[in-house]
């Protein structure tokens, strides 16, 4: 079957679902008023509250929440088939991603800009808030240890994308300083610095000099380095400690310095990279070797699936972005539409080419079974195999697939590197926020919280010793960031549930994804917590795993519990529309 009527599919069932669903969304449940005064505008101050064109707002908005997990979710998941993976990606995105994502930020718009975790306060109570918070807190702990592993195995795998990623810092930082301090223009600004970026790309791509391949440095798997590392596992460590500086740098900067400029960069690389893809897509009409259901998988798809592909079918993390940031930018609240729902759906037509790029880079079936053999083998080679894979694509456009790799690198790389220390300033304000409620006055300084964030965070992805060897804390982490990942999104469509309900809305529309997500991750955690993680076969990574996982399991039974109790009380905090304090 030729991949691009799974692309024509796929990209039909997203049009229809803006064009048609999300306009019912947007007038009938959530009813957006032209005409309401947004936070932006009400509490307008030039830092956090700016009103900002929607196409600015969902460049913002998009990239925040576009990084490498749309890309890796749908790559370890295609083990089971591309079926199972295209139809979660799409309908997901419909009746999931987009209502969710939208909802979060119509809610916070009309809550003064505050976020889930807040929110969660006013609606279900005090002690669902700090449940949340904790929740919060071990999901960007993990999301900070999946993506450091992610980045460090790239800068592994593909040597000549680090030069180009590094470059990216400087330029970045020259663009705050134009823009923020000499008021210049950020756009052409943008573009040249994608330019140098690429350029040095295809350079580093054709000159082993430039390409920085610490591996082979250090004499690579076969040569013990110190410590009782190899090469390989020394390189890990490296790289890890450098991005462990680089985000503590990074998250405490002020935002105009590096991560908006670097966020507007990324965001013409998104456009790019998806063009690219898509372009070389159409010109090459390659076919989809990969089997329509694998049924040599020894895992059983039902229902880790809903686990394993998060970001690109629906993200806890979107709500966070949501709520937290793009709320106080809205200029209409109407826009809200166009920002939350084509956000979503851009994050889908990313997962969908991840999708198209794995099942059409094996020559034949057979080479796919031989590559996925296994769930664990899917989790270690799913990211490079859609680098390389994307690469075939990018030769339908003539460009080299060594080139093309190395730019799709360049491209995953930086997209991690900007949700990983978004994620590590996310968790200083977190833990702020849990000191100042618990009186723990030290937590609440910005380095003294940052370093705790930092700190954790290289201890987690490197201190376990899994199957895959020294550092492989983050690929091991992947299951419980999916889990923690949906159960955040399950509790933000339960806060907007209920919010709905006390509108007197049609509250269906969330209320039903928010039921099946719940049941699919409490259904998934609970095997692995209590069947997978807590049995002995490898003991240090299974405690780890069972401990955190359990603590999270029961996190969000209790906020359940909390919420029917609210549900009962008919919570009178819930605001109305008619309440012009939202």
């Amino acid at each position: 079957m030729s991949a691009i009527i799974l692309a024509v599919v796929g990209m039909a069932v997203f049009f229809l679902g803006y064009k048609y669903y999300s306009k019912f969304v947007a007038e009938r449940i959530y009813r957006l008023d032209p005409d309401y005064v947004t936070p932006a505008h009400k509490y307008k101050d030039g830092v956090d509250f700016v009103p900002t064109n929607k196409w600015v707002l969902w460049g913002h908005h998009f990239t925040s929440v576009a990084g490498a997990a749309p890309i890796v979710g749908p790559a370890i998941a295609i083990y089971w088939g591309w079926l199972p993976a295209f139809l979660w990606v799409v309908l997901g995105t419909v009746f999931a991603a987009g209502v969710h994502d939208f909802g979060a930020l119509v809610l916070s718009v009309r809550n003064k800009g505050q976020s889930v975790g807040t929110l969660a306060n006013k609606i279900i109570g005090q002690r669902a808030k700090i449940l949340f918070l904790f929740i919060i807190l071990i999901l960007v702990l993990m999301v900070n240890a999946v993506f450091a592993w992610v980045i460090s195995s790239l800068f592994i795998n593909f040597p000549s994308a680090v030069l180009s990623v590094f470059i990216q810092i400087p330029l970045a930082i020259w663009i705050g300083y134009l823009v923020y301090k000499r008021s210049g223009n950020m756009l052409f600004p943008s573009i040249a610095a994608l330019a140098t970026m690429y350029i040095t790309a295809i350079i580093a791509a054709r000159v082993p000099a430039l390409q920085i391949d610490l591996p082979r440095y250090f004499g690579g798997a076969e040569n013990t380095v110190a410590f009782g590392l190899d090469g390989v596992s020394m390189s890990f460590f490296v790289w890890i400690i450098v991005l462990m500086i680089y985000v503590y740098i990074a998250s405490t900067l002020p935002v105009w310095k590096l991560l908006q400029p670097r966020d507007y960069i990324n965001a013409h690389q998104l456009m790019v990279g998806l063009g690219i893809l898509y372009l070389g897509l159409l010109f090459s009409n390659p076919e989809v070797t990969a089997p329509m259901m694998n049924t040599e998988a020894t895992t059983p798809w039902f229902p880790l699936l809903f686990i394993t592909i998060a970001c690109g079918a629906i993200s806890g993390f979107h709500g966070l972005v949501a709520s937290g940031t793009s709320s106080k930018q809205l200029n209409k609240e109407t826009d809200a539409r166009f920002v939350g729902y084509f956000g979503a759906v851009g994050e889908g037509l990313l997962a969908l080419i991840a999708i198209i790029a794995v099942a059409t880079f094996f020559a034949n079936p057979g080479a796919f079974t031989a590559a996925y053999d296994s769930f664990g083998t899917a989790g270690n080679i799913g990211l490079t195999t859609f680098i390389q894979g994307a690469g075939q694509l990018a030769t339908g456009i003539f460009i080299p697939a060594d080139i093309a790799a190395t730019i799709v690198a360049v491209i995953v790389v930086s997209f991690a590197a900007t949700t990983l220390d978004t994620s590590v300033r996310l968790m200083r304000y977190i833990i702020s926020e849990l000191g100042s409620e618990y009186k723990i006055k030290s937590l609440t300084k910005m380095h003294v919280a940052t370093t705790i964030a930092v700190v954790s965070s290289a201890a987690l992805v490197l201190l376990p010793r899994g199957p895959q060897g020294f550092g492989s804390g983050g690929y091991l982490l992947w299951p419980l960031f999916g889990t923690s990942n949906q159960l955040l999104a399950g509790i933000t469509l339960l806060l907007i549930t209920l919010w709905l309900k006390r509108q007197g809305r049609n509250y269906l529309i969330t209320l039903i994804p928010m039921v099946f997500l719940m049941i699919m991750t409490l259904w998934a955690m609970g095997q692995q917590v209590f069947f997978q993680w807590s049995g002995l076969g490898d003991a240090e990574m299974n405690l780890l795993l069972f401990m955190l996982g359990a603590v999270i399991f029961v996190f969000a039974i209790w906020i359940m519990l909390e919420a029917v109790s609210a549900l009962r009380k008919n919570n009178t905090n819930i605001p109305t529309d008619k309440d012009q304090s939202m």
